[in-house]
């Protein structure tokens, strides 16, 4: 792979290849819906779309006696024609628990989805059977006729000013981590302090961190600039704080030679690579769980949330934390912090005065009401 291709490009262009991977086992249909959506979604929300209606037609074969014996690429359009709201129904209650095989040694999981897992799986189902549907592939889109189920909105789970203090206390210090989590830690505090200050001090996606190169700094503006979800760039900006921690974090990276490659990313794994998304998640999740024990899934994601909370409590202002964000859309926003607008509301009611009114403008009131004069 080109050297001066860029992070993003380059994950774009391996889960490209992984897509025509996985549409070597799906039928001829799905080749064509995926060209059909090619300039209106990321190689990622295609790939995603990949592993659901390959998860869907390996159902239908293990599943239903209509496809028992078949090999998914050899289902035609007629035959996916034929699937009836009964057999998608089945799917659906399959979805709940179902055994999948491991890719690396191909032991059998269970796998168990929740509502939002569930939805989207049978979402890719709708955006497929509409596709084809629009296009006169099929005669009816029955896929409409299954409801998707409710999904129940959770509360934000984020850090109080406390937690953060700690979180960046233990990650500088090493305190409440066992002894072999401390001699990792003494070589790598100095990293993993800037990217949790980075994660509190911008609400930057964990994608997105991994994905950031040396010169996308400019501390002349305190900003660098971010690949957002679908390929748009934009400039974050940070805070002093975000920025001290930074500039230690460069005074140590600039002494390691990383792996060819490799050279340019900010942030490097002890193999001296990039570091990789679950390596990230990992050390967040190591350190959370001394500073905030009761919260069991701190990750970069909630990191998030305690930034955009934050920011929400100090402006009031939705628009801009969509802006900060990077929501495409503002209601996604409001949606999230919806509770605490909803308390903000309530503060306001509570700060409204009016006066009382006093004995002798009660008295000059008669019995129906009406001010004697």
């Amino acid at each position: 792979m080109a050297r001066n291709t860029s992070y993003h490009q380059q994950t774009e262009m391996k889960r490209t290849q992984r897509l025509r991977e996985i549409c070597r086992e799906l039928p001829e249909s799905c080749m064509d819906f995926f060209y059909s959506i090619s300039q209106t979604t990321s190689a990622m929300t295609r790939l995603a779309y990949a592993y659901d209606l390959r998860l869907f037609f390996q159902y239908l074969i293990a599943e239903q006696p209509d496809f028992a014996d078949t090999e998914p690429q050899s289902i035609t359009v007629e035959q996916i024609g034929k699937i009836t709201s009964r057999q998608l129904r089945d799917y659906q209650e399959y979805l709940t628990q179902y055994i999948r095989k491991t890719s690396d040694n191909g032991n059998e999981v269970i796998v168990n989805n929740h509502e939002l897992g569930i939805m989207r799986k049978l979402c890719s189902i709708r955006s497929f059977f509409d596709f084809l549907f629009r296009n006169e592939k099929i005669s009816a889109n029955i896929a409409t006729l299954i409801p998707l189920p409710k999904v129940h909105e959770k509360p934000i789970l984020y850090l109080e000013r406390n937690e953060v203090e700690k979180l960046l206390e233990t990650a500088e210090s090493g305190t409440g981590l066992s002894k072999g989590q401390q001699r990792f830690q003494k070589v790598t505090k100095v990293r993993d302090t800037a990217i949790i200050t980075l994660f509190l001090g911008t609400g930057i996606r964990v994608s997105e961190l991994v994905g950031i190169d040396i010169d996308d700094l400019d501390f002349t503006i305190n900003g660098f600039i971010v690949t957002r979800k679908g390929g748009n760039q934009t400039i974050l900006y940070f805070p002093e704080s975000v920025a001290d921690a930074l500039k230690a974090y460069l005074n140590e990276r600039m002494q390691i030679e990383a792996v060819e490659g490799h050279e340019n990313a900010l942030f490097l794994s002890l193999q001296r690579r990039r570091i990789t998304q679950r390596a990230v998640e990992n050390l967040v999740k190591k350190y959370a769980s001394v500073a905030a024990p009761l919260k069991k899934k701190i990750s970069p994601h909630k990191l998030r949330s305690t930034f955009g909370t934050s920011l929400y409590q100090e402006t009031g202002d939705i628009y801009l934390v969509a802006d900060v964000l990077g929501h495409a859309d503002v209601n996604t926003t409001r949606k999230h912090y919806a509770a605490m607008t909803d308390m903000r509301k309530r503060e306001a009611a509570k700060r409204v005065f009016l006066p009382k009114a006093t004995q002798e403008a009660a008295e000059d009131k008669d019995e129906n009401g009406e001010t004697n004069e």
